[in-house]
């Protein structure tokens, strides 16, 4: 019997709010001009700034009100306190997909989004994500997360490396690429002494490793919480930590690491799809910047969001029709070209006009291709139950206080053991 954690009994108290809050959510109504007000949140960035100003202009008796998040923790914070309280969430919610075996297990605070116009939208693995054992859809796929490498062609210059991305693909061990040869490269460059790090934290190095792994936290057939015990876990902190001189110490998200982009603090970084938008927008006025088709140890997801839309939403047609929109494979194009979020519609990833998006600010690298060819070689897809997020943030936290605030890894470790056992 899968077991429940402290994290699980806050959504049981928060699904007996939510089917009892009778439209106290604080959402936007319909005004005396009888305009209708939506509201929406999400994190990071999505590339829909343009996009619902596009949607208002189309339906003009809709306003869309846009709340966004700095980070997925912060987003996630509010999501549980708004759920706790029976109020405050938006019409249409953004979340992360490892939030979505919490918000599948408590499906009645969601509206079944099931309909024709999005049926065979996406990947069966993308819908199964969000679709409950009855067959509810409590999600909308927004995006994926391929990664490749991102670097800088310039401070690889002033190391010695290759600087053209084909030759930076084979540096770094082309379709075959290892996690060894990432680090041999980082040795190399370091080697240089050029001054920067080669690359920017130790927790997304760790974490490309987690989702190369079918299973690490959770035991898919017992849900049990198996990761402090588990060698594959185990060896992936180790082996991170083993490299850690490669890395600037930077947390991500945080003032230090957006300002490490523009003081050349490291010279590579892997990057999911959806980070490129946040590069070109931390490192803007900086030159040198380009992608290279490859990834080590083979394609891999990371990330990728959905929109939701409450049963608290006081508008819940006008919320669904808005999603259907957003996630469309036309505007899934649109936010690609503007931010890099992959689309994870299946006629998106297919089409011709996919194929030829190209990034002025990463040397013109077609950006399109080269993400489509490695959203093509994923072939594992991360089991995550209801304690998946809450696990990977106490694992990112042990990485975390090693690279970045020097503790010794061994007690950081056991931190993560006893962060964990609190979750059963």
């Amino acid at each position: 019997m899968r077991k429940r954690s402290k994290h699980a009994a806050l959504l049981v108290v928060a699904t007996v709010a939510l089917t009892t809050a009778c439209s106290s959510s604080g959402n936007g109504g319909e005004g005396e001009d009888g305009v209708v007000t939506l509201t929406i949140s999400t994190f990071n960035e999505w590339g829909y700034s343009d996009l619902l100003t596009e949607y208002e202009e189309l339906n003009p008796g809709i306003k869309v009100e846009h709340n966004r998040f700095a980070t997925t923790d912060e987003a996630k914070e509010q999501f549980q306190t708004a759920l706790g309280a029976g109020s405050g969430l938006a019409d249409v919610v953004g979340v992360d997909n490892s939030w979505l075996p919490e918000i599948v297990e408590y499906s009645d605070g969601f509206a079944d989004l099931n309909s024709d116009s999005v049926e065979g939208r996406w990947n069966d693995w993308t819908t199964d994500l969000a679709t409950t054992p009855d067959g509810k859809l409590l999600g909308y796929a927004t995006d994926i997360g391929p990664q490749v490498i991102a670097y800088r062609a310039d401070l690889f210059e002033a190391a010695g490396l290759p600087t053209d991305r084909e030759q930076v693909e084979e540096l770094f061990g082309g379709a075959d690429a290892t996690w060894e040869d990432f680090f041999t490269v980082g040795d190399q460059f370091m080697a240089a002494g050029t001054g920067p790090a080669f690359y920017d934290a130790a927790e997304s190095v760790a974490n490309a490793q987690l989702d190369q792994r079918e299973i690490t936290f959770e035991d898919p057939e017992s849900g049990e919480l198996i990761g402090t015990t588990s060698d594959e876990v185990r060896e992936i902190y180790d082996n991170t930590l083993a490299h850690n001189d490669l890395s600037a110490h930077l947390a991500r998200w945080t003032e230090d690491w957006n300002t490490a982009f523009q003081t050349d603090g490291f010279a590579a970084m892997l990057a999911p799809s959806w980070m490129l938008g946040v590069i070109e927008g931390n490192a803007a006025g900086v030159e040198g910047w380009d992608v290279a088709n490859v990834f080590p140890g083979g394609g891999v997801n990371s990330g990728g969001s959905y929109l939701t839309v409450p049963t608290t939403s006081e508008h819940p047609e006008e919320a669904q029709a808005l999603a259907d929109w957003l996630t469309a494979p036309e505007q899934q194009l649109k936010a690609f070209q503007t931010t890099g979020n992959f689309p994870s519609q299946v006629e998106a990833q297919e089409g011709e006009d996919l194929q030829q998006v190209t990034s002025a600010f990463f040397n013109d690298a077609p950006t399109g291709e080269i993400f489509s060819e490695q959203a093509s070689r994923i072939s594992v897809v991360p089991f995550k139950g209801m304690n998946y997020f809450a696990a990977l943030t106490y694992f990112d936290n042990a990485i975390r206080s090693v690279d970045v605030d020097g503790q010794d890894a061994s007690k950081a470790w056991d931190q993560f053991v006893n962060d964990v056992e609190t979750l059963e």
